[in-house]
């Protein structure tokens, strides 16, 4: 196989984005073979902008059933997620699938468990991870070096949004349709990282604010207490309300911080462990010295492209994908514990009661209301994060 036949299930926002990377030239190891989606404007883009070689379907169900792919993209809104990765598995697809993972953890533990036994190649688009200051912050974290974790702080406000972003489609910010606001939409790059990088924290109290800036029944403010296995605690902020919005991203640990921000890693050295130079040191008020360091890195950030070549590069030669498919519960995990705290009123434990969130969910879901659709499709370019070049 010198190329993987491709397909692309939802022709929105994120899937056009795909699409026109390819037809840039941007995936040489892909070959687009098939492409669907419900709307027949956005079929109507796909038959005027890619070669009439491509079959266009209005289901993904028909698309996967024609034996037309080798592997599958999904890019629908996040209730098919799992439903379609399962059909895709069961046909032995390869699935790249779109984040989050999908709505709640229990029907992701299915596509998880489906992807296994397929034994097929699963990915998830987690593109930040590409993002060589995040790379690198993984790194230094996990290498040890810096030594336990004591405090994590992230406040993630620059994806602002305008009415009529939740107004496009009649599915958006929607219990019915989406499943939940900035943290089911926006925040699964950011919270994917956030474990990745320091690990799922043990318990979770949250605060999540439904239409606090917008017309919508799902919650577009959250602030959420994060506490550790190791005694860590952290804050994660976020909103769609705040412009210009922001996004630091701070580490603290026995040896010092790290500090994310403006395109930018800095890290404060210090001389020695604080928790040795707390119990050993003579002043009241000594500090271990500090210095501070611009980290540098391969400054590279390949985004989606990064994450669709590497995903082509497992199927035909067996080389690493950017984030592997089952890791996508991890992320999707954070923002249930934090729908679930907000929910009942109180801290709630990681494993918390998976029955108990559906239970919740569909009270949500049974009085949620579809808008009408739009039928607008946004330009994403530019619109997930760093500047940072790309290769």
């Amino acid at each position: 196989m010198e190329k993987v036949r491709f397909g692309v299930i939802g022709v929105g926002n994120m899937g056009t984005g795909h699409l026109s990377n390819y037809i840039k030239g941007s995936l040489p190891q892909l070959e687009v073979t098939a492409v669907a989606d419900r709307k027949e404007s956005r079929r109507k883009w796909a038959k005027e902008n890619l070669p009439e070689s491509v079959k266009i379907f209005e289901e993904g169900s028909d698309l996967i059933a024609s034996g037309l792919c080798d592997a599958v993209l999904i890019a629908t809104p996040h209730y098919q997620h799992p439903t379609l990765a399962i059909e895709a598995f069961a046909h032995k697809i390869h699935v790249m699938c779109e984040k989050p993972a999908g709505v709640y953890t229990k029907a992701v533990r299915e596509m998880n468990e489906a992807a296994e036994k397929s034994g097929c190649v699963f990915g998830m688009m987690f593109n930040q991870r590409t993002n060589c200051l995040y790379r690198k912050m993984h790194e230094l974290v996990n290498s040890g070096e810096l030594g336990a974790i004591k405090r994590v702080n992230w406040i993630i406000t620059d994806w602002y949004r305008t009415q009529i972003y939740y107004d496009s489609g009649a599915w958006r910010a929607t219990w019915a349709g989406e499943g939940g606001g900035v943290l089911l939409n926006q925040c699964p790059h950011q919270l994917d990282l956030l474990q990745w990088i320091c690990g799922l924290p043990s318990k979770v109290h949250a605060f999540c604010h439904i239409g606090k800036w917008h017309d919508i029944e799902v919650e577009d403010d959250v602030t959420a207490y994060l506490e550790y296995p190791n005694g860590a605690t952290g804050v994660f902020i976020t909103s769609t309300g705040d412009a210009p919005g922001t996004n630091p991203f701070e580490v603290d640990m026995e040896m010092g911080k790290l500090v994310c921000e403006n395109d930018k890693l800095v890290l404060y050295k210090l001389a020695e462990n604080e928790r040795t130079w707390c119990k050993t040191a003579k002043g009241g008020f000594d500090k271990p010295d500090c210095t501070e360091i611009e980290v540098e890195t391969d400054g590279l950030n390949e985004q989606h492209i990064g994450v669709l070549n590497a995903f082509a590069g497992r199927i035909l030669n067996g080389t690493p994908l950017v984030a592997e498919g089952k890791e996508g519960i991890r992320g999707l995990t954070l923002s249930n514990a934090m729908h679930l705290s907000s929910w009942l009123g109180h801290a709630v434990e990681i494993p918390f009661d998976e029955d108990l969130y559906l239970e919740e969910l569909n009270k949500r879901r049974a009085t949620s209301k579809m808008k009408e659709d739009l039928d607008i499709t946004f330009d994403t370019t530019n619109t997930y994060g760093s500047k940072t070049k790309t290769k």
